[in-house]
């Protein structure tokens, strides 16, 4: 059977050169934490630095650690609110951003969309009369156009935000990073957004679908510690795992990171098995710009740099115009 979004791409046949840095082999599946809903459970911060999910009573650990219950980030202030700066660039990046608005999808599938009023093009019979009716008194010799139907609709895109917040993006890379994250989440409260923070483990923010408000959001990613090592991999992961019943034509990944990958398996082929995979490199510091085009290129996105926090909304408004 076709699936909605037409046929399923095959993943392409894929030769990579090594990596240029060496990532740590981990010994422990990654955790996934879910801070989106309520309090419950959390992640321990260790005195050396290190983070890992503590399960609930009852669950064994070992494998990727999962909860129907809010984490909470323990061992660092709960109260915590965003700085004055970050709200500032939040609201300044989200005034200059112009992302266009999806286009209407006339193909999509009976109950996929919100029903718009639209001339027939065969595809309906569902004829509004009202509007028909008004559209004839005007013309004495109709078109087959000017009979209005009503139609299925898609309108809403799908895009999962995936935010390292590892130790080298600690300090003013990730303060801009929270900033991004609070203007993206305000510009598409109309769509379907998730947001994943991650370092060698993650924390999902927001799951699709989820209505969580900007500032929530951004009140919960300023509770991480920029610190731990990058696992690029588990991310693209997660982010797979939240696109699974998406289209492919209404996905996307944004990825904002450093790109030096330096704990856990190489990050690219994962990278070519999503819809499409956009990036947004952080050039302050240490970087690894040649994984970074990797995966933009295996996810069929585009790499933009990011300097400073102004560069963001123009990055994200050429991203989005595709």
């Amino acid at each position: 059977m076709r699936r909605e979004g037409g046929p399923r791409r095959r993943e392409p046949a894929v030769t990579l050169r090594p990596l240029r840095r060496k990532p740590k082999v981990l010994t422990e599946e990654p955790a996934l934490i879910d801070v989106s809903r309520g309090n419950g459970g959390g992640m321990v911060l260790a005195g050396d630095g290190t983070s890992r999910w503590a399960p609930p009573k009852g669950r064994a650990g070992g494998a990727t650690a999962m909860t129907d219950e809010r984490g909470t980030l323990t061992g660092v202030d709960a109260e915590v609110a965003p700085d004055a700066e970050t709200l500032r660039r939040a609201r300044e990046i989200a005034a200059r951003l112009a992302l266009p608005r999806p286009r209407r999808d006339v193909l999509a599938r009976r109950g996929a969309g919100a029903l718009a009023t639209l001339p027939y093009r065969g595809g309906s019979d569902d004829i509004d009369l009202d509007r028909t009716l008004e559209r004839l008194a005007e013309k004495p010799v109709p078109e087959d156009t000017d009979i209005l139907v009503r139609e299925r609709v898609r309108t809403r895109r799908s895009v999962v935000l995936l935010v390292d917040v590892s130790g080298s993006m600690r300090g003013e890379r990730v303060r801009t990073a929270a900033a991004t994250v609070g203007a993206l989440a305000s510009e598409l409260s109309g769509d379907d957004l998730s947001v994943v923070a991650f370092w060698s483990d993650a924390a999902v923010l927001a799951h699709l679908g989820q209505r969580v408000s900007a500032q929530r959001i951004v009140e919960s990613m300023v509770t991480i510690p920029a610190r731990g090592l990058t696992n690029l991999a588990f991310p693209l992961q997660v982010a797979r795992r939240e696109l699974a019943r998406v289209p492919a034509r209404d996905a996307r990944v944004l990825l904002l990171s450093d790109c030096v990958h330096n704990a856990g398996p190489d990050p690219r082929p994962l990278a070519a098995r999503l819809p499409r995979l956009e990036v947004l490199l952080d050039v302050t510091g240490e970087q690894d710009p040649e994984l970074a085009r990797d995966l933009a290129r295996l996810g069929r996105g585009r790499l933009r740099h990011i300097r400073t926090y102004r560069d963001v909304a123009p990055a994200l408004s050429e991203i989005f115009a595709r």
